[in-house]
């Protein structure tokens, strides 16, 4: 059983810090635009489209510098960015000041990503799918932390969440400032563009892995109905909102708790990248069918467990495709593509929803949903035909991709 280096729990820490703080505000962004400065529903998911908007152009930034730069000073950049502009956020967050400081934070916090992924990759290359596994992991737990903490934060006065986002942000610089310098000094790691003595001309494996984003992206428009056009649902079918926060905690808890579960099934039965992808895709399937005919909250209990069992398979397993496609030296670009592919799925699929629901009802989304994981699933079957095509010629492809 290989062991975990400390550069890469370094940064297991600093991730589950870093989305700890920007979960303090995401899933209140909404309400606090809503109820506390009197704007409509309509006019909030434009905000947030542009706050999305922002961590996509971030995260193909932040990718470009990887490359350039290295992670250290990319991950720096980007979270003084984010701290800049949640101090801004913390003394005045009246309406046209929320909208600008929630612009830079989208793009800031969008530099950071796919470096931390990118790094996390360079520093245990022989953990393969598992170093990506426990940043995925690390990220949830973050998650549902955040939204907990923030629940309670907001409970006694609603101005403190940005003063207590500003703070968790503080915390991952310290961290970031003082723990990352020694990885990105390894020269091991070192895969700055710089140093490449020749130009990439083959790009196969950069189609390669923009056809698995394809899939990746309608995978998240789907996805993301759960915190959109479901959780509107739920409240027509009588559920409180404490009911239906218990079904994020449900899956928060699921993917730290049932890893060890998951990881010996993917070990066994899953033995390479695409057949992970494509089980989880079908479990995705079947959670959308559950919901589609769901009533009781019960059967929104059994949905959820099954799309997070569902995610558990997928999530890790894409970025771990760009590590493993990645020619040397270009690590952050294709870290960049996956997360601003999972952001661009984030904006696009609540606009997607909200029109086929207003027009065509439920029954029609859940159809549309399992038609796109039909299509994801097809696309995570053929990206790699060119690259085996290829294999003669490219000897150095990994296996675990193939």
């Amino acid at each position: 059983m290989l062991k975990m280096p400390r550069a890469l729990w370094l940064l297991i820490v600093g991730m589950a810090i870093n989305v700890t703080g920007a979960s303090f505000l995401w899933p209140l962004n909404t309400i606090y635009i809503h109820d506390i400065l009197g704007k409509s529903l309509s006019v909030a998911g434009l905000v947030l489209m542009v706050n999305a908007g922002a961590s996509v152009i971030g995260n193909l930034i932040g990718g470009f510098l990887f490359d350039k730069i290295g992670g250290y000073r990319s991950i720096l950049l980007g979270i003084s960015i984010t701290i800049v502009a949640l101090i801004g956020l913390t003394l005045n967050h009246s309406w046209n000041f929320y909208i600008v400081y929630l612009t830079i934070i989208g793009f800031g916090s969008g530099i950071v990503f796919p470096s931390m992924y990118a790094m996390a990759g360079s520093v245990w290359k022989e953990g393969g799918r598992r170093s990506f596994n426990a940043m995925y992991v690390a990220q949830n737990l973050g998650v549902a932390i955040g939204a907990a903490l923030g629940g309670l934060v907001a409970d006694i006065r609603f101005d403190y969440i940005f003063l207590a986002n500003t703070l968790t942000y503080a915390i991952f610089f310290v961290i970031a400032l003082f723990g990352y310098k020694s990885i990105q000094a390894n020269p091991s790691n070192q895969t700055s563009v710089l140093d490449q003595s020749k130009k990439i001309k083959d790009h196969t494996k950069l189609y390669a892995l923009l056809i698995v984003c394809i899939g990746y992206l309608l995978c998240w428009m789907g996805y993301v109905q759960w915190q959109t056009t479901i959780a509107s649902h739920t409240q027509s079918l009588g559920i409180s909102l404490k009911q239906y926060s218990i079904l994020w905690t449900i899956n928060g808890a699921l993917i730290v708790l049932a890893q060890p579960i998951i990881s010996l099934i993917v070990k066994k039965y899953t033995k390479t990248l695409k057949t992970q992808i494509i089980v989880g895709l079908i479990i995705f399937i079947v959670s959308f069918a559950v919901v589609g005919v769901a009533q009781q909250y019960t059967a929104f209990v059994v949905a959820m467990v099954i799309i997070t069992i569902g995610e558990m398979f997928v999530w890790p397993a894409v970025p771990t495709v760009a590590n493993e496609l990645a020619p040397k030296g270009r690590e952050g670009f294709y870290q960049g593509i996956v997360n601003s592919t999972a952001t661009g799925g984030r904006m696009l699929g609540p606009l997607m929803g909200g029109i086929l629901v207003d027009f065509h009802g439920m029954g029609m989304l859940f159809g549309v949903l399992m038609g796109l994981m039909v299509i994801a699933i097809f696309t995570t079957l053929v990206y790699d035909r060119k690259l085996k095509a290829n294999q003669a010629k490219v000897p150095e492809m990994s296996k675990s991709v193939l």
